[in-house]
């Protein structure tokens, strides 16, 4: 039997394992279960089965071989096209939408998740055949702790102080605190919004902070959110019950105003601080040279 047998079955299967962990089906409901699951788990294997052969084609001095994880570029920028055709399609049938920006970072982590579960399949399998099983497994757990920690990005709790405000009118115009949301003229419709809305002010903690949320797709994730986890008191052809989330252009705050269908204060102040902080909506002007030599941003 090939010296390469056991290294290589090995690799396979660590990585195919690493992209089960990593595959969950939470709040967001995708990917689907059963289909959209086993899509995942086969280029899993895919993924896992190009990180392992890598290894054993360099040792045997077989660099053309190699060339066959540009096939991987290729393939794993197909799933990210795939992700972000799928929900697209679905978001048009959705009560409150995701968003562009945050399918964008949807078929971003799906990609990358193929990448991480190549390099645990690659290291896998150098530590099998340069030192032994156990090696292996001890490098197999640390690859799988870090591809968890690599999948989990930033919170909102981490860049914003979150506070419930109860929503009010003046005249035909909604508010939360002060931060206008919209014009209701209907009373019946004022009724509905003040029995069931809800509304928050998100304070940025930093001039950072305040530029990221200045953005529509992080925005509309909050949003989108919060309607997924609490429900929606709203239906098609009902745009004045619609959520919205709307900036105080003189300090960067953001009131969200929401229609859930359990209205749970202390429940909804933690859904919001677990929103994801999306990676294409970080803004850090801070960081800029520019503003770096100039006075201080607050």
């Amino acid at each position: 039997m090939n010296v390469y047998v056991y290294p290589v079955i090995f690799g396979v299967v660590v990585g195919t394992l690493t992209r089960i962990y990593m595959l969950r089906t939470d709040y967001r409901q995708y990917p689907t279960y059963l289909h959209g699951k086993i899509i995942h788990i086969a280029l899993g294997f895919i993924a896992a089965g190009l990180g392992t052969i890598a290894i054993p084609a360099l040792l045997e001095e077989n660099f053309t071989a190699i060339t066959f994880l540009t096939v991987a570029a290729s393939q794993f920028r197909d799933v990210r096209n795939m992700e972000r055709n799928t929900l697209t399609e679905l978001d048009a049938y959705e009560l409150v939408p995701r968003g562009a920006t945050y399918i964008e970072g949807i078929a971003i982590a799906f990609e990358s998740r193929n990448y991480l579960v190549i390099f645990t399949s690659l290291l896998a399998t150098i530590a099998y055949i340069v030192f032994n099983i156990y090696a292996a497994l001890g490098i197999s757990a640390i690859c799988m702790v870090l591809a968890h920690k690599l999948m989990a990005g930033g919170r909102l709790k981490d860049i914003v102080d979150i506070e419930y405000v109860k929503p009010h009118f003046d005249g035909a115009g909604l508010y939360i605190d002060n931060i206008y949301i919209m014009n209701i003229g209907l009373k019946v419709r004022q009724e509905e919004i003040l029995r069931y809305g809800m509304g928050f002010i998100l304070s940025p903690k930093s001039f950072d902070a305040r530029s990221t949320l200045a953005n529509l797709g992080q925005r509309q994730a909050i949003l989108h959110d919060m309607s997924t986890s609490l429900g929606i008191f709203k239906d098609s052809g009902t745009p004045a019950l619609t959520p919205l989330a709307k900036r105080d252009l003189d300090d960067g705050r953001v009131g969200v105003f929401v229609l859930p269908q359990r209205k749970d204060v202390e429940k909804a102040i933690a859904i919001l601080g677990q929103v994801p902080t999306l990676e294409n909506a970080i803004r850090m002007p801070s960081e800029s040279k520019a503003n770096q030599e100039g006075s201080k941003l607050k």
